[in-house]
């Protein structure tokens, strides 16, 4: 059975009255994946969404397949649960009101579904409703509705409900115990949160170091930092749960956010004493806060010690002392490390590369910023790079008149797919079509086309759903109309481009005869043509 006939079969079969909708299903017996699973919630939105929601409880329970995390959001998407969550309370009164066999593990999708819509006061009820089934609870389940009250913020529910799951002979488990202290942090009641400890070990739940590491920085967050000391000590002084770099690293960025820049520095002391080192947000946090309150010198004398006593390499200290200076205004100071980074060939981060590059930019430092960029690039580690500074140096090089610059820019950013940016596109295209660069101008033209169709059909994969078609990598291979329509036909099967060709046979052909005798200008034409298609027939991303 071929996928769409599949989806195509379970969808008809949704809507057969013989016995309920689960047994009529049952009935087909197919191999499911999830392109299966969407195709039939997509057939089913926006008018029949309670019998989407019905097979896709049932398709979670079939031989071979199961629901990934992603698929019970895109179900909720598809099926507009989250802004119509009576959908949820429909689907249980329909099982009811016919008579369906429900098991315990049904309504356990049913609240993942709810746990996923974030839908706190729904999946209460349909823990109430377990009961008009004969059915009962796990802990499983109380976690889930205990984690959505506590992020609504009624902790007292969350409470009532860990109290409550004695009546069903459970017993909360570290999940439980966790999401409640996390509940009481977050509500600003840390010391609520410090007396569940109390009641985890009554009843033989022995917290670990993520338990107190969370009790810990919520009386950080509330300002109970001497009562978070005390946590520390206890910590220190017990065997099972020592305290580790988050949360040292917690203490160290509530006393920098203070401006406690002594009793943060006293905190990496006795971390380092206790045999735990500094990671990356360590270093980071104590860097930027000495830098910050003019401690440069400091920050120097920290970087060694890090570098020293912590293991902490040499590029992640000066990263963040670049970034760091590049904050507080001295630039001078941050364009010589950084340069003094690039000459150790020590690869720069990619948050330090972009501020420095961004500075250069507004102080009209065109060309030290092109110089730099490429320098950074030779060294391969611009992965991440905000794409406007390329645009920027990009029309500033070609204001300048620098045009070798800016070509060998431009053929950087289409090396990496950089999208010239509006309102810089036209000014640049057009200076470097007037110095002869015609074919890099089409080429970037061409990116910017099949880019926006991309995001443009991300828009619609969000509403329809999946489809036939080509996928965001793809885009960055496809080299002239050829290639395009060789990837249309195997990745769609020949469906996509049957229905293409059907609507618009004479430009196909047109473009397929005129690219024998000149590859660049059909290309150029067909992709103008291509961009004005309706949407629905070009591509689509899974």
């Amino acid at each position: 059975m071929g996928m769409a006939s599949a989806a195509d079969t379970l969808y008809n079969h949704l809507h057969k009255g013989n016995g309920t909708v689960e047994n009529s299903l049952s009935k087909v017996k197919p191999k499911l994946d999830s392109r299966c699973v969407i195709q039939v919630l997509s057939k089913c939105c926006p008018k029949q969404s309670q019998l989407g929601i019905r097979f896709f409880i049932w398709a979670g329970f079939q031989p071979g397949y199961w629901h990934s995390p992603y698929m019970y959001r895109k179900a909720c998407n598809l099926l507009g649960i989250d802004q119509n969550p009576k959908l949820i309370c429909d689907v249980i009164e329909s099982y009811e009101a016919e008579g369906c066999a429900v098991t315990a593990n049904m309504f356990r999708e049913i609240l993942k579904l709810c746990k996923e819509a974030q839908l706190a006061d729904v999946a209460l009820w349909v823990l109430r409703k377990m009961e008009n089934f004969n059915l009962h609870p796990d802990t499983v389940m109380y976690n889930v509705v205990i984690r959505l009250c506590c992020k609504k913020g009624d902790i007292e529910m969350a409470e009532n409900l860990m109290r409550e799951m004695s009546l069903y002979g459970l017993s909360p488990d570290l999940i439980t115990y966790m999401t409640i202290i996390e509940g009481f942090c977050n509500a600003g009641r840390p010391e609520d949160a410090y007396s569940v400890l109390k009641v985890m070990r009554v009843h033989g739940c022995s917290p670990n170091v993520v338990v107190l590491s969370a009790i810990l920085d919520g009386l950080c967050r509330s300002g109970s930092l001497e009562r978070a000391l005390e946590l520390l000590d206890e910590m220190e002084k017990g065997e099972d749960c020592r305290p580790n770099v988050v949360t040292y690293t917690s203490l160290i960025q509530n006393f920098c956010k203070r401006g406690q820049l002594t009793e943060a520095l006293n905190i990496l002391d006795r971390m380092r004493t206790f045999g735990c080192l500094a990671n990356n947000v360590t270093v980071s946090t104590l860097i930027e806060s000495l830098c910050a309150k003019g401690c440069v010198e400091e920050a120097y004398r920290l970087v060694d010690k890090f570098m020293v006593e912590h293991g902490v390499s040499y590029g992640d200290c000066y990263n963040s002392l670049v970034i760091s200076l590049i904050r507080i205004k001295k630039l001078e100071e941050a364009e010589k490390l950084f340069r003094e980074l690039l000459a150790g060939e020590v690869k720069p981060d990619n948050l330090a590369s972009s501020l420095l590059l961004k500075e250069l930019c507004m102080k009209d430092r065109i060309v030290d910023g092109f110089y730099l960029l490429d320098a950074v690039e030779n060294m391969g580690c611009l992965s991440s790079i905000d794409s406007d500074i390329y645009s920027i140096l990009l029309i500033g090089l070609c204001k300048k008149n620098h045009l070798t610059e800016a070509t060998k820019l431009a053929k950087i950013m289409l090396k990496k797919s950089v999208l010239l940016r509006p309102p810089y596109q036209d000014s640049a295209l057009d200076i470097l079509r007037k110095s002869g660069e015609k074919d890099l101008v089409n080429h970037l033209t061409d990116l910017g086309l099949f880019v926006n169709l991309y995001l443009v059909n991300r828009r619609r994969e969000k509403i329809e759903g999946p489809s036939d078609g080509i996928n965001l990598t793809e885009f960055e291979e496809i080299a002239n109309v050829e290639i395009l329509r060789r990837k249309m036909e195997r990745l769609s099967k020949g469906i996509l481009l049957q229905r293409m060709e059907e609507e618009f046979k004479s430009l196909l052909s047109t473009a397929s005869s005129s690219l024998a005798t000149s590859c660049s200008t059909s290309k150029r034409e067909l992709n103008f043509k291509i961009h004005l298609l309706p949407y629905k027939y070009f591509i689509r991303v899974r």
